[in-house]
């Protein structure tokens, strides 16, 4: 039994580990859902496209974040 002190930790530990487990499975679902609507190559040739897609709008969203040179605090 945790004490009073540890009890919201615990709470957030165990709504986080079902929220990551439902995206995870939902993802799974998503990507078996478009494969069998259009297809295995066009699905993995989709979600290809997406991912490029995705961090070509982030690079021209985040101009700051693209150029930077490392993680060092400068």
């Amino acid at each position: 039994m945790a004490d009073e002190g540890q009890r919201g930790g615990l709470a957030v530990i165990a709504v986080h580990t079902i929220l990551t487990g439902a995206s995870n499975q939902l993802g799974d679902f998503e990507s078996g859902a478009l494969a069998w609507l259009i297809g295995t190559v066009p699905a993995v040739i989709a979600g290809g496209a997406g991912a490029i897609a995705a961090s070509l709008l982030w690079m021209r969203l985040f101009p700051g974040l693209r150029d930077r040179q490392g993680f060092d605090a400068s």
